[in-house]
């Protein structure tokens, strides 16, 4: 099972989250690429320091919204937003490539994510720019969304993913952020939920029911308070349960 946090997502002398902790702990690091938080000098240090740890990069492209840190959709043209999404791949590619590495995945972050899972045109764009710059490049989404079945019309391999730290609706989306309970904070809670996800594909939704979730990464958010905790608790829960830690991208070699 893959590990996955959002990470590089300070701006300027704002800072967010704390990186090298969590660099430590998970095998896939989505890096912000300067739309919703990142900035050229963090996206050099956090893909520097991935790629001497041996962490898979990918890029969190996002809305162009920093005083909305991405979580405000944004109504744009298919074709505008394709070009977006290829600009900030293209600009975390360039420092990861002067690191020694190179992006190898693409997750979109907050409201574009939520977005694209379900409206045809945005996946379609998030697909498109994907496929302009690398098409062996492959997305990380929700399962059973619009985007993994777009990444199918576009050749791009799609992988699901699961958040320990978020609640379920009983439809299978996340619960808003604007709704109580939305973010679990409780690491005994999590790691559980974490290793029940890896070893059955089952999680409980906020209502009681139980959902199917057949996720290859599990995602820990690099700001949620006490990431770090989180993230080092699932990762020994999972181990003692037997799942061993890589990268999605890298599980089928």
């Amino acid at each position: 099972m893959d590990l996955n946090s959002d990470l590089g997502e300070g701006f300027g002398a704002w800072k967010m989250g704390d990186d090298d902790a969590l660099l430590e702990i998970v095998s896939s690091a989505n890096i912000a690429c300067g739309f919703h938080a990142g900035d050229p000098g963090i996206m050099r240090r956090v893909t520097e320091r991935a790629v001497e740890r041996g962490v898979a990069i990918g890029a969190h492209v996002a809305y162009r919204d920093l005083a909305g840190f991405g979580r405000r959709a944004i109504d744009m043209a298919p074709d505008e937003l394709s070009d977006e999404v290829l600009y900030q791949i293209g600009a975390l590619d360039a420092f990861a490539k002067a690191a020694g590495g190179q992006v190898r995945y693409v997750k979109p972050h907050g409201a574009l994510y939520n977005t694209a899972a379900d409206d045809e045109e945005q996946a379609w764009a998030v697909l498109d720019g994907i496929r302009r710059y690398d098409p062996s490049l492959a997305i990380l989404c929700p399962p059973d969304s619009e985007m993994s079945r777009q990444a199918e019309n576009f050749g791009v391999r799609a992988y699901a993913e699961a958040f320990a730290d978020r609640a379920y609706t009983a439809k299978g989306t996340l619960v808003s952020r604007k709704l109580p309970g939305a973010v679990l904070h409780d690491a005994d809670a999590v790691a559980t939920r974490a290793v029940e996800i890896a070893k059955t594909g089952k999680v409980i939704a906020a209502d009681g029911r139980e959902l199917t979730i057949p996720a290859r990464s599990l995602c820990v958010h690099g700001d949620t308070p006490g990431a770090v905790e989180l993230a080092h608790r699932i990762a020994k829960e999972l181990v003692s349960a037997g799942v061993k830690i890589k990268s999605f991208v890298d599980a089928d070699r």
